[in-house]
């Protein structure tokens, strides 16, 4: 009797043991409670990302009355992307931001698409096409591609990216021969190198030097991220031409394995805090662009605007190539009947 009341015990210990641990993870409590990490690479506190991610946080607490926590990083967790989207695939993170360029290294190469040269020519015609069919299409096959380890929740921007140099750009033709910090290969090299520049890497941490030294002529990139560099006070960094070549997207991500997981409230409250990061990422991002725009000119800065349109005939041949390297030709046209 002693050793079947002793089995019994131990048996009953186990059972409190199991439910603790059920407890511990979230599971078959009932709270459905869960914690969230959310993640961007850069450190600037003022940097849009951040602003994004913040009200991702704030909209998934108060929607589901705190039984969602987030937890936003800020280049604490990693700067590089590649670890970011490590973490998201080993569940040591739950939302990450990447950019088009990181996800064609995970063989979802339909996504360079948004990352063509003078593919977009306003911010009108770029959220039509995100936040559209395309957006979606491009979605779905990021989701089928990956085997659902990566799922798109939305699309932010990093701004409108312009030519910053030596001297200022009166025709396309004043690039020949000027070293360009810039993508050293795909398409948006091979753009440069059919302007007559020379495409050139130097890492973002070395750039100011790099401007200020004469190893590097010129640099492209959005005002937000230069300006906060102090990239426009240096001798090679002073003269902005306004190419506006590139109107960035960046894919806010989840796994969508874990994802599918949720429960349905739980669900629906990450999706509508996405779409909220989605708005206060881009207003804070749009509304950064003037801020620095005029801070880079008050400082010393020459801006200029150009005539593009040799800039855009030139980007088209290589856009028909690259989507047709793709297979996505029909996106392209889609996108440019959009215009």
């Amino acid at each position: 009797m002693k050793r079947i009341a002793w089995i019994l015990l131990l048996v009953g210990m186990l059972v409190i043991a199991g439910c603790g641990n059920k407890e511990e993870s979230g599971e078959g409590t009932g709270n459905d409670s869960i914690k969230l990490i959310a993640a961007h690479n850069q450190t600037s506190p003022e940097n849009p990302y951040q602003d994004g991610l913040v009200k991702f946080k704030e909209v998934a607490e108060e929607e589901s009355d705190g039984k969602i926590e987030v937890e936003v990083h800020a280049g604490t967790i990693g700067t590089e992307e590649s670890e970011l989207v490590e973490k998201l695939q080993t569940g040591a993170a739950d939302v990450v931001l990447v950019s088009p360029g990181f996800m064609t290294q995970t063989g979802v190469k339909e996504v360079d698409l948004f990352a063509l040269p003078y593919l977009f020519n306003s911010y009108d015609h770029w959220e039509k096409v995100v936040d559209g069919k395309v957006g979606e299409e491009v979605a779905d096959r990021i989701s089928e591609k990956s085997n659902n380890d990566f799922k798109v929740v939305g699309y932010w921007t990093a701004g409108v990216r312009h030519y910053y140099g030596k001297k200022p750009l009166q025709s396309i033709d004043d690039l020949k021969g000027m070293t360009i910090r810039t993508q050293t290969s795909g398409v948006v090299a091979d753009y440069w190198k059919k302007t007559g520049a020379v495409p050139t890497s130097i890492a973002w941490g070395e750039l100011y030097q790099a401007l200020q030294q004469d190893v590097v002529d010129s640099a492209e990139n959005a005002y937000p991220y230069f300006v906060q560099q102090n990239h426009h006070t240096t001798k090679n960094g002073k003269y902005i031409t306004e190419t506006a070549h590139d109107y960035t997207t960046r894919l806010l991500l989840v796994n969508g394995n874990k994802f599918d997981k949720y429960t349905d409230e739980q669900k629906e409250i990450i999706l509508k805090a996405a779409e909220a990061s989605v708005q206060a990422e881009r207003e804070s991002l749009y509304a950064q662009e003037d801020e620095y725009k005029q801070k880079a000119m008050d400082e010393g800065a020459e801006v200029n605007e150009i005539d593009r349109e040799r800039f855009i005939e030139l980007a088209k041949p290589l856009q028909e190539k690259a989507a047709k390297d793709m297979n996505v030709e029909d996106l392209l046209q889609k996108i440019r009947e959009m215009e």
